[in-house]
């Protein structure tokens, strides 16, 4: 009996320890991460349509929720292609953050908005770039969604030079 769960449990330590299981796990991180923000970036895009004062931000707003919607289904068919159950919601920084705009509007509004999706967007870039070099289902996904991403960035740095203009 002790024979059997000592090999047992060197079997188990060998899977866990093998490269394809670190990559999955981590994989598996990128893809929990991705879909929160996804999830974010669809509520981030209801709260610029609504507190937005420019046509750009608001416009912008509507941009993001169908991307990251789309975005969104596809992550979630990554996530359940290798076994992970999908998140529901955004995580508790991304909660916060969306409090802190939500008490925002007009100008101010646009110009933090525009400021953070900035930021936020170019850490995703570096972020689905490098999971992007993964051969499995989390970076075909990241492989498919930098467009969009570049897409929103671009959008935002106009948008954001707009509201810096607009303080002057």
């Amino acid at each position: 009996m002790s024979i059997k769960l000592l090999v047992a449990g060197i079997v188990a330590g060998v899977i866990a320890s093998s490269p394809t299981f670190a990559q999955d796990k981590a994989s598996q991180k990128f893809l929990k991460e991705a879909i929160e923000g996804n999830l974010a970036e669809v509520q981030m895009g209801q709260l610029a349509e609504k507190n937005g004062k420019s046509d750009g931000t608001r416009s912008f707003g509507q941009m993001l929720q169908k991307d990251h919607s789309d975005a969104n289904q596809k992550a979630t068919a990554a996530a359940n292609q290798m076994g992970m159950s999908p998140p529901s919601e955004p995580n508790s920084k991304q909660k916060a953050m969306y409090d802190k705009m939500s008490k925002l509007s007009g100008d101010k509004f646009d110009r933090e908005f525009a400021k953070h999706m900035v930021t936020d967007h170019k850490k995703d870039i570096k972020e689905y770039q490098k999971e992007a070099k993964k051969d499995d289902a989390a970076g075909a996904y990241a492989k498919e969604a930098l467009p969009t991403l570049q897409k929103h960035l671009e959008t935002a740095q106009s948008l954001n030079g707009q509201a810096t203009s607009a303080r002057r």
